[in-house]
């Protein structure tokens, strides 16, 4: 007897585009990431824990300094996300 019905949806991988990324955020840490000087904590955006698996490259990013961890990105969106002064961390 076949039992593919019963395994669990293996490509399952909701995605976030860039352009949305920030609305994950709290309109009080966006206000105050805006305003940190250099050599201050950055906010780290959690996909994962906001149900994310994936970050996309569509839509542009502020020049504001954060850290975003999924569990993949695709090449264009690591490129934005470090150009504008992002970090990209890869969560198993």
């Amino acid at each position: 007897m076949r039992h593919l019905h019963l395994l669990p949806c293996r490509e399952w991988n909701p995605s976030i585009n860039l352009d949305k990324l920030w609305t994950l955020v709290p309109q009080e840490v966006r206000d105050q990431a805006a305003t940190k000087k250099a050599g201050e904590a950055v906010p780290v955006i959690d996909c994962i824990a906001n149900g994310f698996f994936k970050v996309t490259g569509r839509g542009e990013l502020p020049k504001i300094p954060f850290i975003v961890r999924a569990k993949d990105f695709t090449e264009s969106a690591e490129k934005k996300i470090k150009e504008a002064g992002g970090a990209c961390e890869k969560v198993k």
